[in-house]
């Protein structure tokens, strides 16, 4: 039986226009009204067709700046694309550092609005608050502002969110990089745990380890092109074997891929 789509990307691709005037006095605005400044085009992500099944884990690997998060951010739906389609099948969360809950708010008001956009009412929200609060261990910060926290005690609000409102489709943009051990060991107890099943995540890391851990297959992206989509450890060679090629003389350069994981 053929796999539901949970993600189906036609020819999408993002440019952004990007001012190339950098002063920001009143003189240069009130100059800038009548000679608007000159703007170059960079295309972050260009043209690209894939599709992601219900339940898979997908990796995203590439050097900084090849388009991994915006890629995600197109996918989530927090930039349009400029080109293409994109289709999503269930809901949707967005995991990634300064993104997905308002700075503005306290942790328990994130917890109510990131929950209601995905789709649970006020009372099923209240019967999973303690949940939430709990396993990011941010009781005694509950009712203060996200601006305060920390880069790992946002990841484990946000990922506690997920776990416990169930999202139908996780974007995980790098947030073992902030937590701490502990998050790190409950992140990928709920990775290996029966929750998991049947939901879609699409994981951007720079750790080849996890990439190798949990993703079914794994996206290559170079200077926002696709290169590969595929096996995961065909990925990460095509990954490891470019950067050997462009580091610069002098750098350690990436040795070859890490041991093998079993795969869920």
């Amino acid at each position: 039986m053929q796999t539901p789509i949970a993600i189906r990307a036609e020819n999408i691709s993002k440019t952004f226009h990007i001012s190339e005037d950098s002063h920001n006095t009143v003189k240069h605005r009130l100059f800038n009204l009548f000679n608007p400044p000159r703007r170059r085009q960079l295309e972050a992500v260009k043209p690209m067709s894939f599709e992601i099944g219900k339940g898979e884990c997908i990796g995203l690997i590439g050097r900084n700046g090849c388009g991994k998060s915006t890629l995600v951010k197109l996918l989530a739906g927090v930039y349009p694309a400029t080109t293409g389609k994109i289709e999503t099948n269930g809901t949707t969360l967005l995991l990634q550092l300064g993104i997905g809950m308002s700075h503005e708010l306290t942790a328990r008001e994130n917890i109510y609005v990131s929950s209601s956009v995905l789709g649970l009412r006020v009372k099923e929200i209240d019967a999973i608050f303690e949940s939430i609060v709990e396993f990011a261990e941010l009781r005694e910060f509950v009712d203060t502002k996200i601006k305060y926290f920390s880069s790992g005690m946002a990841a484990r609000l946000g990922f506690s969110i997920a776990v416990n409102a169930g999202a139908d489709i996780m974007f995980l943009d790098e947030i073992f990089a902030v937590g701490d051990l502990k998050f790190q060991e409950k992140a990928e107890a709920v990775l290996e745990s029966s929750w998991i099943r049947g939901r879609t995540v699409i994981m951007v890391s720079h750790t080849m380890s996890t990439i190798e851990k949990y993703c079914h297959r794994t996206a290559y992206l170079s200077q926002g092109n696709l290169v590969f989509l595929g096996d995961t450890t065909e990925a990460i060679r095509l990954y490891l074997r470019d950067n050997e090629q462009l580091a610069p003389p002098g750098e350690g350069s990436l040795s070859g891929p890490p041991a093998m994981f079993a795969r869920r």
